[in-house]
């Protein structure tokens, strides 16, 4: 059995691990906060039984009975629900953190269901985004891929899309929508470990030998152009029309009748009603400008500190390079951390 690391490990030793993709992280203990998780996990352990659930549901299938799985991951609040309605409006099932609802049901000491996926020959090809955070250390350690493959899904069935987006826009976002439900400084520690996560997730995928594509919500300034790229990008262009963008019903919010999403049961405790609602409501895929909000200087050095502005870049100019967009989709004119391609 493999023993945890019961000390209390700070956020700079917690980021140094995350950093260096340290296999120490298996051991650590995810402790219990008594609302979202109400049982101690190493990570590893956590991983095995998120498996096993996962594997009940993928059991009796060869690997041509598996769809072709485009898997987006990426820190919460980077536009991961957008583009899963994006998904399902170009006629894929689209579906919302399947690996996350099943690991949030363990962590809440339920018995989850198995995540049903249609036959290959149904669907040949399937979406879901599984983004890290915000509430606990164990979401922002994750890789559902990983869970994904351990339970048996076959890795030349699956895509990584890496997502991102600019961390002061996606920073003021956390605070807006879970400040009012996790201690403020907890938050901002479980935004930059879920950031950091970043070269774990894909590390592991090439590890695998999982295709990965890199994308940040920034892209989206120009709609038609970035989603017809990544949809080639992805073998998908046949899906593909420019009304796959503009072409929605509107929505008060991507969570309504109206979404393409496939919703899973999740833990009581995590509901959060009105998570997806714009004003205005939404009739289309596009870039969502933000303000600020209250991001202070002091969250900013954190940031800046801890290399968030740096993974950003990284992902802005990987999003340039794989979908061969113009690189000034992704420059700001407002407040920055980082300019995020030269």
């Amino acid at each position: 059995m493999v023993a945890f690391y019961k000390q209390i490990i700070d956020l700079e030793k917690l980021a140094e691990l995350v950093e260096a993709d340290d296999p120490s992280l298996d051991t650590i203990c995810l402790s219990s906060d008594g609302r979202y998780q109400v049982r101690e996990f190493h990570l590893a352990g956590l991983t095995s039984q998120v498996a096993a659930h996962l594997a009940a549901g993928f059991r009796g299938r060869s690997e041509r009975d598996f769809p072709h799985l485009t898997c987006a991951w990426g820190r919460a609040r980077v536009g991961s629900t957008a583009m899963a309605n994006l998904f399902g409006v170009a006629g894929l099932p689209s579906y919302y953190q399947p690996t996350k609802a099943v690991m949030r049901h363990v962590l809440a000491a339920d018995s989850p269901g198995p995540w049903a996926i249609p036959l290959s020959d149904r669907s040949p090809h399937i979406f879901c985004k599984d983004v890290a955070g915000p509430y606990l250390t164990a979401e922002c350690l994750y890789i559902p891929l990983q869970m994904l493959i351990e339970a048996g899904y076959p890795a030349s069935r699956l895509h990584l899309v890496m997502l991102d987006r600019d961390p002061v826009h996606a920073l003021a976002s956390w605070l807006r929508k879970w400040s009012h439900r996790i201690a403020r400084d907890q938050l901002l520690e479980n935004f930059v470990i879920a950031t950091l996560n970043t070269v774990r997730v894909e590390n592991y995928a090439r590890r695998q030998g999982v295709a990965v594509t890199h994308y940040v919500h920034e892209a989206a300034r120009q709609p038609v152009l970035s989603s017809a790229a990544l949809f080639g990008r992805l073998g998908l262009s046949d899906y593909f029309t420019p009304e796959t963008v503009t072409g929605w019903q509107r929505m008060d919010s991507l969570d309504d009748s109206q979404s393409r999403i496939l919703f899973p049961v999740e833990p009581e405790a995590y509901a959060a009603p009105g998570l997806h609602h714009q004003a205005g409501g939404i009739d289309c895929y596009a870039y969502q400008d933000r303000d600020c909000g209250t991001v202070t200087d002091a969250d900013l050095d954190l940031l800046r500190r801890h290399g968030v502005d740096e993974v950003y870049a990284r992902s802005a100019a990987a999003c340039a390079r794989d979908l061969d967009l113009p690189r000034g989709l992704f420059r700001d004119d407002g407040p920055r951390v980082a300019t995020a391609v030269a």
